[in-house]
């Protein structure tokens, strides 16, 4: 079986403009070597934005990594100390929240395509941001492998981020001004893999208690997966990946989904399975799907359909009751 994993590197090569496999194997090349001759950078949030760890103490099931975290061209590499960053609403404040999950073929993070541009839009219409840092590269470091993130032993170190970021949202609510009942998560690529994972695993308890904060729920009180990913099978084919599947309930949050028909790192598929699967059990679930867009495309403009979808998901949260309409 072929599994279309997500490429670690599809920010770094749409922001270069590179094309083609001759093209990422120059631009990874003069990353290696620009990492030669420079110390490794670790992401940091713009002023004014404070990164806060998400672990009292050590991270449980902490991996090795090959290197120090290191930020190149937008995206973060070998990240063992998990953190979030909260980016408060401009102007009025709604009350909702979202945790934002960045994708990178859990290999490494696209911190600013899918993670800072993000916060801006979503806090520009009175959302709290949530920006996690979650451990990467999962293992092992191979993205084409089967194996990962199919195996939830795998997966794990990621999956207990976002369930200890939610908690921590929830414990902190009052604080933040927030509503703990308005609390949502928003992933890309792999990062909407996890979207579906926290999504279903929330009965799950990965890892001992470590404070207040993990009394509370971890369930998010609503679903954002953009461009998808390790959702289906196979290529042409709605089965849904059975980590994912198996633990689908009436109590999954209400979920919008959208993928573009021509993206070729994650297929359509994704999307569709996780679609069939929440139609099944009686899950709220709205799907979008486009002829083109491609992958890997935030909220940059495409001069496509596609390059709507913020304002669609604005119009869903109304209809679900998180904004007013």
């Amino acid at each position: 079986m072929t599994r279309h994993m997500a490429s670690p590197f599809h920010a770094l090569v749409r922001e270069a403009g590179c094309v083609g496999l001759a093209g990422l194997i120059l631009l990874v090349s003069a990353c290696q070597v620009n990492s030669l001759r420079a110390e490794p950078t670790a992401w940091q949030p713009s002023p004014g934005h404070t990164q806060r760890p998400i672990w009292p103490a050590a991270a449980p099931d902490a991996p090795s990594v090959p290197a120090p975290e290191t930020l190149t061209g937008g995206a973060v590499t070998n990240v063992t100390r998990p953190t979030m960053t909260v980016y408060a609403p401009k102007g009025k404040n709604t009350g909702a929240a979202v945790v934002v999950i960045p994708g990178g073929g859990f290999q490494l993070l696209a911190i600013d395509l899918e993670g800072t541009e993000v916060c801006d839009w979503l806090t520009s219409r009175g959302i709290t941001c949530v920006l996690l840092k979650y451990r990467v590269p999962s293992v092992p470091y191979v993205w084409r492998c089967d194996c990962r993130p199919d195996n939830l032993a795998i997966s794990a170190p990621s999956l207990e981020d976002a369930q200890r970021t939610l908690r921590l949202v929830r414990l902190h609510a009052a604080e933040w001004r927030i509503d703990p009942h308005k609390i949502g998560v928003l992933g890309f690529s792999a990062g909407g893999y996890l979207v579906a994972q926290v999504s279903t695993s929330f009965k799950d308890r990965l890892y001992a208690p470590q404070d207040a904060a993990d009394q509370l729920s971890s369930r998010p009180d609503f679903a954002i997966a953009i461009y998808p990913g390790h959702l289906s099978l196979a290529k042409n084919s709605i089965a849904l990946n059975p980590n994912i599947e198996s633990r689908i309930t009436p109590q999954t949050p209400p979920t919008f989904l959208l993928q573009n028909e021509d993206d070729h790192v994650d297929q359509v598929e994704d999307a569709l399975s996780y679609y069939m699967g929440l139609k099944k059990a009686g899950v709220p679930v709205e799907l979008h799907a486009y002829a083109q867009g491609g992958h890997g495309f935030g909220l940059r403009e495409k001069k496509l359909p596609v390059s709507g979808w913020p304002r669609l998901v604005e119009t869903w949260l109304e209809t679900i009751g998180v904004l007013q309409q």
